[in-house]
């Protein structure tokens, strides 16, 4: 993720965007531009208006940037709109801030939500920045702890498979169950994902218990997931953090054992708790296979984190071991299920279960892979999250009036060498911002004609953004008013420039392309 002016050092004032500029080139000079008349500014001139509403990021979202911004005193500015004489940068646009990706303890195996940001059309091309997803993913079954937790549609799929795999067991251990064996089978998947979500829990109240944020636990396709949207500060915590899933899933096996020695074997609840039991235990098992993204890679990286000091080599060494669990997996799980380690006859392996063992490990093997690979590029966006600071990012802007025509308003940001307008009242202060997409999508023809105030939205207190913040704290001031502009201030309330959403996005882009 490559961040240029991410020093700080503002570019000279004299400094010239090299690509297309944020704010249009205006017209040639024309006569005094009469005040609009009473039909308004032509409609085919606004943009659409933002749909952008407060709502916390998936997906972690994520995902999850331009230069120090001046103003210079127009003469008939009431005042400058930034300090200083830096020359924006000229960055892409793009269409809103991007969301970090949560951290996710799994149980089993899950693909890691894509850290990068959204796609999407920019909005120099007037698109409205679309509004961020709710945390959820499926239907809210409750919020233990504060936190809460979605069954997303994939688990009705797995559930249905588990119900049919277990109904089949059932029939030869109780025949005499009928077709009533199927409701003891979906019985046992509930219970089963009932424990999968204890599992979970126990990472949540890790997390809850070293003050990090957990945005949601879903229980999906292969188990669970619990998304921490920060990083544990030390190895020791990452380790805890990752171990108390395993341990819980380890004490739910014992639990079920005990539970079963005064059950009668081959009854109902007999093969209930026996397949409770060594369900938690496979899990647990499973989870502590040293490789991201399961629970044993994390406690891998933690050790590694230690002994190095750097938390990316703890990263990188163990999403590799991860990719190579992958492989173990892909080849090594078949061969298992025919051999009968796993448990089963080697009589009763026919073709059918010989391509039902090969998917199976296909996908899991697959999901390990991208999970690691994930893992990577995630620890790679934290790395240089605190590269993205709204002082470097923010563009030179130029106060205006409400009354003040397009045309003018252009003319003295590009005499100023600014990329942004600030609509400000007579006494100078700040009273909404002119949406870049709003100022491409009015006819040059048309501009002389139409007020700033027409293309501006008002500011509200949460579009303030501090000068000083940067990295994951500058991205949560975005998230949690969604808009294409923000007003950005110095600590004593002065105006220093205008942070677009697009610029904060390209230097995203620009860090995650950037190798660790």
């Amino acid at each position: 993720m490559d961040v240029s002016g991410a020093s700080g050092q503002p570019r000279s004032g004299d400094d010239q965007p090299t690509d297309h500029p944020a704010v249009p080139t205006p017209p040639p000079p024309a006569p005094e531009a009469p005040a609009p008349t009473q039909d308004g500014p032509d409609t085919a001139g606004k943009a659409a208006p933002d749909t952008g509403t407060h709502g916390g990021g998936a997906d972690e979202a994520e995902s999850d940037e331009a230069e120090a911004a001046a103003g210079t005193q127009d003469a008939d500015a009431p005042r400058s709109a930034a300090p200083g004489d830096d020359a924006p940068r000229d960055d892409a646009p793009g269409d809103h801030a991007p969301h970090p990706t949560p951290e996710t303890h799994r149980t089993l195996a899950h693909t890691e939500p894509h850290p990068g940001p959204p796609t999407g059309p920019g909005i120099a091309k007037g698109a409205p920045p679309r509004p961020p997803k709710e945390p959820g993913g499926g239907i809210l079954m409750g919020r233990p702890f504060g936190v809460p937790v979605y069954v997303a549609p994939s688990w009705f799929l797995v559930a249905a498979l588990i119900t049919w795999v277990f109904g089949g067991q059932l029939d030869r251990v109780l025949p005499e169950l009928g077709a009533a064996r199927y409701l003891v089978s979906l019985f046992f998947a509930v219970a089963f994902y009932a424990s999968v979500l204890v599992h979970e829990l126990a990472h949540t109240v890790a997390a809850i218990r070293f003050k990090l944020p957990v945005r949601r636990i879903q229980l999906q396709f292969f188990g669970g997931v619990s998304e921490i949207e920060k990083e544990a500060e030390t190895p020791g915590r990452e380790f805890v953090l990752a171990f108390v899933g395993p341990l819980l899933s380890l004490v739910l096996a014992g639990l079920f054992y005990l539970a079963m020695k005064p059950v009668q074997p081959g009854t109902v609840p007999g093969v209930l708790l026996a397949g409770l039991m060594v369900s938690n235990l496979i899990v647990a098992v499973f989870n502590l296979l040293p490789g991201l993204p399961l629970d044993g890679g994390r406690m891998l990286r933690a050790v590694v984190w230690k002994i190095t000091g750097k938390p990316m080599s703890g990263t990188i060494a163990a999403a590799w071991v991860g990719r190579a669990l992958a492989v173990a997996v892909l080849i090594g799980l078949p061969l298992l299920n025919s051999s009968g380690a796993l448990g089963g006859g080697t009589e009763d392996t026919g073709g059918m279960d010989t391509v039902t063992d090969a998917l199976l490990a296909a996908i899991l093997a697959a999901i390990i892979w991208t999970g690691a690979g994930n893992s990577l590029r995630m620890a790679r966006l934290r790395e240089h999250l605190p590269e993205l600071r709204a002082r470097t990012l923010t563009r030179r802007a130029v106060p205006v009036e409400t009354d003040t025509p397009l045309s003018e308003a252009l003319r003295r940001a590009n005499a100023a060498g600014a990329r942004a307008l600030v609509v400000v009242d007579a006494d100078g202060h700040p009273l909404s911002l002119v949406r870049e997409s709003a100022i491409v999508g009015v006819p040059e023809h048309r501009r002389p004609w139409v007020p700033v105030s027409s293309l501006a939205q008002d500011l509200t207190d949460d579009m303030r953004v501090s000068a000083e913040l940067a990295g994951e704290e500058l991205l949560d001031a975005l998230r949690a008013a969604p808009a294409t502009e923000y007003l950005v201030v110095e600590n004593t309330g002065e105006i220093y420039g205008v942070l677009s959403a697009a610029d904060v996005e390209r230097a995203f882009v620009k860090a995650m392309a950037r190798p660790a």
